[in-house]
């Protein structure tokens, strides 16, 4: 019989955080170095508050700028990638019979949308840094899709997992099962859509997670202009109709988004405080304006064994996400 398989929640020991460093001067153009000083802040939050970090280089060139901003307070390894968002390309961690996994799911570039030589490569090269054992799901899917409350209760949305572009001919249900079957969870609750301009279609990591088992949080809009208004209003609705795999009603907490942020053509970016990163002793939360001291303020009572920090991501946002998107959680086992 097969071991169960348990994915614990983020606040749970963590062996490591995986990132990858921006390389590619060709994607982020004149953002690159202004996103490679927001990665050397929110990393050192992380390693400041006690968690061990590697960061994956994809040539010498960055391997030197990783070292010249971060010196030996991670470990680098040199590793190839397309690009930096590691939460989708690298495998979910989860940990069977007191032995370490890693789940892959088929990944083809968000839809279709940016295929990258060496983001199909690596999750593997994760995975066997990590030394675990490998498990090939059958479903496209990205890490930053599904948000776990370590408890067996999956968080995740229709607009992602079941758009045609990822698992065309796949019912709910399929879908369902199928992530059940990989990540040892047993129950699922599904959100509509996500933010407006996410390129992902969707991710859950931008719109609700989890603080602790039965307690997750959401957005509420920022001013009269928030695009995603109505939407953070029907994902509050969602979530406090639902269960979880204990049976419980969710407590939701509500914390203001980062409200309107544009890109120069003037429509929405996918800017979120969810986005968060945990450390031991520290909550790294991205910040793009005045707007993240309100978001830290109410989730100081939940996280009252952290230190809540607020990191700038603006950079970082011109890729196309923020600090949980571009790591990877290795839980310990």
């Amino acid at each position: 019989m097969t071991a169960p398989v348990h994915i614990p929640h983020e606040t749970a020991p963590q062996a490591v955080i995986h990132t990858c460093w921006p390389a590619n001067r060709e994607l982020w153009e004149e953002n690159l170095d202004p996103a490679r000083a927001e990665f050397a802040s929110f990393v050192s939050h992380l390693v400041r508050g006690g968690q061990a970090v590697t960061v994956h280089a994809a040539n010498e060139e960055t391997q030197r700028d990783v070292c010249a901003r971060l010196g030996q307070t991670v470990e680098v390894v040199r590793n190839p990638y397309g690009d930096v968002w590691v939460r989708d390309t690298g495998p979910v961690f989860a940990v069977s019979n007191g032995q370490l996994n890693a789940v892959r799911f088929r990944f083809n570039g968000w839809g279709g949308k940016y295929e990258l030589d060496g983001d199909q490569q690596i999750g593997l090269a994760v995975a066997a840094l990590a030394g675990a054992s490998l498990k090939e799901a059958d479903l496209v899917c990205e890490g930053g899709a599904l948000e776990f409350d370590g408890e067996g209760t999956l968080i995740t949305t229709r607009q992602c997992l079941l758009n045609a572009n990822r698992n065309p001919g796949l019912s709910e249900a399929q879908v369902e099962d199928r992530l059940k079957e990989a990540l040892g969870i047993s129950r699922v609750i599904w959100l509509d859509e996500g933010l407006i301009g996410d390129h992902t279609d969707g991710h859950v990591d931008n719109i609700a997670r989890f603080i602790a088992p039965g307690i997750v949080a959401c957005q509420s809009a920022s001013g009269p202009d928030d695009p995603n208004a109505k939407i953070f209003e029907a994902i509050a609705r969602q979530l406090a109709s639902a269960r979880d795999a204990k049976g419980r009603k969710l407590e939701i907490v509500r914390i203001p988004s980062p409200g309107r942020v544009a890109d120069a053509d003037g429509e929405p970016k996918a800017a979120s405080h969810m986005n968060w990163m945990i450390s031991p002793k520290t909550v790294v939360v991205p910040s793009f304006n005045e707007h993240a001291d309100g978001a830290l303020e109410i989730l100081k009572p939940y996280f009252a064994l952290h230190t809540l920090a607020a990191s700038p991501s603006s950079h970082i946002l011109s890729g196309g996400g923020s600090f949980h998107c571009v790591t990877c959680n290795q839980p310990r086992v």
